[in-house]
């Protein structure tokens, strides 16, 4: 299997932004935002491949999210054992950019991490630091196998 381009990598990024801002549309239109974010995960990650990784932003009581259960409530809230989840999804964000710090590239395994930021519809962006590994399916999508967010330091 050919190691993950950084191309690649971009396009599943912005695959990845593109897909929580169509998460917040569909709720604030009254559309089926859960049946996107169970898409999003079920497309992006690799919950049914292999053991994947999530450690979101805003999660402080089930800080890990090794299933795919508990992505989808950091997503958009609901599951009674998920109770601090407010959706994280549905905020809503109206754009997601990514400034990566850099990439491993390798033939099973690519990383990237940097800083993303979500801007809010006020235009107001909010700076969050992340770390994406990604893994190949058979088909030859890249799938989120580890997924570490969090706010900077503000010492």
């Amino acid at each position: 299997m050919k190691p993950i381009s950084e191309r690649e990598i971009l396009a599943a990024q912005k695959e990845w932004g593109d897909g929580i801002v169509e998460i917040g549309r569909l709720m604030l239109e009254g559309g089926d935002y859960t049946a996107r974010a169970e898409q999003h995960i079920d497309t992006l990650y690799a919950y049914d491949l292999a053991p994947t990784l999530f450690n979101p932003t805003k999660a402080a009581e089930v800080q890990f999210r090794t299933k795919r259960a508990g992505a989808l409530s950091y997503f958009v809230a609901g599951n009674a054992d998920y109770e601090e989840d407010h959706g994280f999804a549905l905020q809503p964000w109206t754009a997601v950019r990514f400034e990566n710090a850099g990439f491993f590239i390798a033939e099973g395994l690519s990383l990237a991490m940097g800083n993303y930021f979500f801007t809010d519809t006020d235009d107001v962006e909010t700076k969050v630091e992340y770390t994406f590994g990604y893994i190949r399916d058979d088909a030859g999508r890249l799938r989120i196998v580890l997924h570490h967010s969090s706010l900077p330091y503000s010492g």
